[in-house]
């Protein structure tokens, strides 16, 4: 039996959460907008009909709507909160569309950028309050120092006193590096290479798949190949506020590799796509990090904020990757796209986010306990 949290726990986390990362998102749009002069008519925290706003002096409708999932802000120029250009409206001052491409560039990036921002600060402010986790110790962290009962490595062929210097030929830099690399593709098959007295050898292995379960119930598939560190242990190296920074930001980025290779395993059929999940989970997961704790559901809101920028960065159309794709083009083209090429396009990315929806939504409802077997 897992514990699990009281049902306004969930509610509160996910409005917790997502509220003001969304909402810190659309600000990033909306001053980076202003800076260069572009009007916003309306900014929407949720979509769907109005419950509460009020209009600023600026002229901009400022609204809670009655879907918390997401936001929006529509600046002048655009058709509808997608930010579809509209062609038929008159070339203005504060028009978004009449801005420069460079300009219009930076207000799409200026939201996932926000988001990404956010999440390096929190990571910064957990190395500089709690500091670095490092294996501490003479030895060599790659070095093998033990393997487990079920060890695919020993099975392989490596030894205790082998130092792991690659895998498929890509360095690996310490043991937290091995770890992570794999972690993230259990069943591939890899070549491990290791220094065993000066002596370079290669061992092919599988790496082997275990499902961990948390105390909530929540479960997930990582690799291991069953290998221990020699010597040494893991201690909270003290980090100052300038070396957190660019500790975080390398944090953020190893981050987003690893999601980036998850999306890469989904579409390539060696993750399930029932893995993916949306907003049900999300208001799950936050439920249960609130019941952790503070620095628990911070640590959570880090990686909820990195994994909106990762997403928005797509080049899907209707998401902000999507628009910096058409500014490319643009770039390249010295003019814009046609409206009918536009439109279409637009109209293609609208139906994926919404086929994804879907698929996430349908993994969610059939996650629930009430479908569980």
């Amino acid at each position: 039996m897992f514990d699990s949290p009281p049902f306004w726990m969930y509610f509160a986390g996910f409005l917790l959460l997502l509220g003001p990362l969304v909402t810190l998102h659309e600000l990033g749009h909306l001053l980076v907008g202003r800076w260069f002069g572009v009007k916003a008519e309306a900014f929407s925290v949720g979509f769907g009909k109005e419950i509460a706003g009020f209009t600023d002096k600026r002229g901009t409708r400022w609204k809670l709507s009655v879907l918390p999932l997401g936001g929006y802000v529509q600046f002048a120029g655009d058709m509808n909160p997608a930010s579809v250009p509209d062609h038929h409206a008159p070339p203005q001052d504060g028009n978004f569309q009449n801005a420069a491409l460079w300009k219009r560039a930076l207000i799409v990036a200026a939201g996932p950028v926000t988001n990404l921002l956010v999440a390096i600060a929190i990571f910064a402010a957990f190395f500089a309050i709690y500091g670095k986790p490092t294996i501490e110790g003479s030895e060599d962290s790659r070095t093998i120092g033990g393997f487990s009962q079920t060890s695919v490595a020993r099975a392989a062929g490596l030894e205790v006193g082998d130092t792991i210097l690659a895998i498929d030929g890509a360095p690996i830099s310490d043991f937290e590096h091995l770890r992570r690399s794999v972690m993230l593709n259990p069943d591939k098959t890899i070549t491990l290479t290791v220094d065993r007295g000066g002596e370079r050898l290669d061992y092919p292995l599988t790496i082997a798949r275990r499902t961990e379960t948390d105390q909530f119930g929540n479960a997930s598939a990582i690799g291991q190949i069953g290998v221990a560190p020699a010597g040494g242990r893991y201690v909270l190296e003290e980090v100052g506020l300038l070396r957190s920074v660019p500790l975080a930001a390398r944090q953020s980025w190893d981050l987003m590799g690893m999601m980036l290779t998850g999306i890469k395993q989904i579409v390539t059929g060696e993750r399930s796509v029932k893995e993916l999940g949306g907003p049900i989970k999300i208001a799950k997961y936050s439920g249960e990090q609130m019941s952790l704790g503070v620095l628990a559901f911070v640590n959570f809101a880090a990686l909820i904020s990195l994994n909106l920028a990762f997403i928005n960065f797509l080049p899907i159309p209707a998401l902000d990757g999507g628009h910096l794709m058409f500014y490319a083009a643009e770039a390249v083209r010295r003019k814009p796209l046609g409206p009918q090429a536009t439109e279409w396009a637009y109209r293609t990315g609208i139906a994926l986010v919404l086929m994804f929806m879907v698929v996430v939504t349908v993994n969610d409802v059939v996650s629930l306990p009430i479908f569980a077997r």
